[in-house]
C-alpha cells in the first residue's frame, strides 16, 4: 500500500468511495447522494492542509484522509482530520496507516494536538482505533447524529497531544510519496 497526496486521477474513485460511506449513514453527516463536485468540495483540503489517498500498487483507492487546522487564527495550532476506508479494504490496516501518516504530518507541520470534532459513538472500530493511537473522548454531544441503523446517537469529541510519543515515520513535507505496510 502507498500513501500519497491525492491526484486529479483519484477523484472519480474517491468520490464514489465517499458517496458509498456517506450513503451507509453511519459516519458522516454529508448530503446524499454525494456527487463528484460536492465530494471534492468537502474532501479536498486546501493549504495549509493536505488530502492523501492510500492506494494499491495498481492505483486502486483503498481509503483517504484529510487534515489541517481545526480552527483558524488562534486555534490553528490544533489539527483535525477525517478518514474513509473502502469496505473492501477494512481489516487490512488501511485506517491505522492513514492515521499514523496524518499524525506524523501534523507533528512535522508544527501542530501541537489533534482534535476530532464528530466521531459517531456507534462507530466502534474508529473509536477503538483512535483510543489505541492515544486519543481520548473529552465529551459527547448527545443525539447529534442520525444513524441509519441506530437512530439518534452521540458524537464524540476526541483529542490527543502530539508531543506525547515519537512519530513513527516522518511524513513528507513536499508532494512526494511514502509507503506503508
Amino acid at each position: 500500500m502507498l500513501i500519497r497526496r491525492v491526484e486529479e486521477s483519484d477523484w472519480e474513485s474517491l468520490a464514489e468511495l465517499l458517496d458509498e460511506i456517506v450513503s451507509d449513514g453511519e459516519t458522516y453527516a454529508y448530503p446524499e447522494p454525494l456527487d463528484e463536485v460536492t465530494a471534492r468540495s468537502l474532501w479536498d483540503e486546501q493549504e495549509p492542509g493536505v488530502t492523501v489517498v492510500a492506494v494499491e500498487t495498481n492505483g486502486t483507492v483503498l481509503g483517504s484522509a484529510k487534515s489541517g487546522p481545526n480552527r483558524p487564527g488562534r486555534g490553528a495550532h490544533v489539527a483535525t482530520a477525517s478518514f474513509v476506508v473502502s469496505p473492501t479494504a477494512r481489516g487490512r490496516g488501511v485506517g491505522r496507516a492513514l492515521a499514523e501518516w496524518v499524525l506524523d504530518w501534523a507533528r512535522v507541520h508544527g501542530f501541537t494536538a489533534m482534535q476530532f470534532n464528530a466521531v459517531v459513538e456507534t462507530n466502534h472500530a474508529a473509536v477503538r482505533l483512535w483510543e489505541a493511537l492515544g486519543f481520548r473522548v473529552i465529551g459527547t454531544v448527545p443525539d447529534a447524529f442520525r444513524s441509519r441503523r441506530h437512530g439518534l446517537v452521540g458524537l464524540h469529541v476526541m483529542h490527543r497531544h502530539l508531543g506525547d510519543g515519537p512519530a513513527r515515520q516522518p511524513a513528507p513535507a513536499a508532494p512526494s510519496s511514502t509507503s506503508s505496510e
